[in-house]
């Protein structure tokens, strides 16, 4: 390798870094273990671990739902955890129907025609959306919900400002209710828009109005967009689809694998069939051999790996399979009776912790809009970075501070709970907000 590369010796290789830097005696190793004592210091270690036993109400795009063990056991299967994406249909049958369950969850949960796999998570869904919808109305104008998550934005400028020059997004506001004023944004929509944007439920956790979603975008002939990032909400909201969205984008993370230091997870992407052919992704369809005996087949695969690079739709390479397949077996265990009543119980839990939070001093409800699982809790007297300081000395993670997000939301906490927070959970946490 030296020889290729042209140096003599790994001193030459290095050349270019200063010799004050480079380590020219033996890393200062401890003796190497035995597998026991391996396992037990390394249990130690998880212990000094200060998250591992904190009560969690964290949100913000990352859930954290109960996932059974078996999703575990099953993803450990050889031909699951080491399969790759399925270049050779006839011998990818199995991640090929994996994938079709997949989409097929995909489209109940949003209410919609025909649903893709390939997305990476929420925001690339977006940012892909996005791309179709110009693609679809061959207009470059967006109109985003101020209430999309601020990451989800972050990643639509990226993808939009390696296309062009110039910013092509309008912002629409939040009204005083949490949810997007649609009356405000009027102006912001013209017939260079492509898209509408907007959370459902948004940022703030309130639920939007697709309805009014829908007659805004509706106005100019431009396409509405929706992004879910907690799943969990479809349980009980009305599938976006079945509002008029257009494209259905989100996260499925939460119906998969807890949250792991924000990521890995997988992205959700469904639209209306008129739109299919300008859908990024792969998209796995069912059909029969001349036998009549059942197969599963790329019935759409545009990128451009796969054909022209001026005919291709995005360039996105492969889909997190694994966790697709995650969020495939924990949905077949819930069913639909089982998906319903987690919902029901965040739902519950967040309809408490609202009351409850009514009634402290000092904490504001700004937001009147309804919530499935996550709100916002104003504090008049301090930040919310000093809350969230204060309560992890009580071992509680008490949310996600907004003012990392926004300068005049810093005393904006966003508090999420789950269907695995007891009520002595959230009284735990009430107790520890009283003044």
């Amino acid at each position: 390798m030296l020889e290729r590369v042209g140096v003599e010796d790994i001193d030459a290789l290095f050349a270019g870094v200063p010799r004050s830097q480079l380590l020219r005696k033996e890393l200062d190793l401890e003796p190497a273990l035995d597998e026991p004592r391996l396992m037990q210091h390394l249990t130690t270690l998880s212990e000094r671990n200060a998250g591992a036993r904190m009560l969690t109400f964290l949100g913000g795009g990352m859930y954290r739902h109960h996932i059974p063990p078996a999703v575990d056991q099953l993803l450990q299967r050889s031909e699951f955890y080491t399969a790759y994406t399925p270049y050779q249909a006839e011998l990818s049958q199995g991640t090929l129907q994996a994938i079709f369950e997949f989409q097929t969850i995909v489209c109940e949960l949003f209410g919609v025609d025909v649903a893709n796999a390939s997305m990476y998570d929420g925001a690339s869904g977006v940012a892909e959306a996005v791309l179709m919808a110009r693609r679809v109305k061959r207009r470059d104008h967006i109109v985003v919900s101020a209430g999309l998550h601020p990451e989800y934005v972050e990643t639509v400028r990226s993808y939009i400002q390696g296309l062009d020059t110039r910013d092509w997004i309008a912002m629409a506001p939040i009204g005083p209710d949490g949810r997007t004023d649609w009356q405000a944004a009027a102006s912001s929509i013209t017939d260079q828009t492509a898209a509408v944007v907007v959370g459902y439920p948004n940022f703030l956790g309130c639920v939007e109005d697709l309805h009014l979603a829908r007659r805004a975008a509706e106005s100019h002939g431009a396409l509405l967009i929706t992004a879910t990032a907690e799943p969990y909400a479809l349980s009980v909201l009305e599938a976006p689809g079945t509002c008029g969205a257009d494209i259905c984008v989100g996260e499925g993370q939460a119906l998969a694998v807890p949250p792991q230091y924000g990521g890995p997870g997988v992205g959700l992407f469904g639209a209306a069939q008129a739109f299919v052919r300008q859908m990024p992704g792969r998209l796995v369809g069912r059909t029969v051999d001349t036998d009549g005996q059942p197969g599963y087949v790329l019935t759409l695969s545009t990128r451009e790996q796969h054909i022209r690079r001026e005919k291709a739709t995005s360039n996105i390479c492969t889909n997190h399979g694994l966790i697709a397949l995650a969020m495939g077996i924990r949905t077949a265990m819930l069913g639909r009776r089982g998906f319903i009543q987690a919902g029901e119980r965040c739902l519950s839990a967040a309809h408490y912790l609202r009351t409850e939070l009514e009634r402290l001093d000092g904490i504001e409800l700004p937001y009147s809009a309804p919530v499935f699982n996550e709100l916002v809790a104003r504090f008049d007297n301090a930040t919310a970075s000093e809350v969230v300081a204060r309560l992890a000395e009580r071992d509680i993670l008490a949310g996600v501070d907004l003012g990392r997000f926004r300068g005049d939301w810093k005393h904006d906490l966003l508090i999420a709970v789950t269907e695995l927070h007891t009520r002595e959970d959230l009284d735990r946490l009430l107790g520890a907000l009283s003044p």
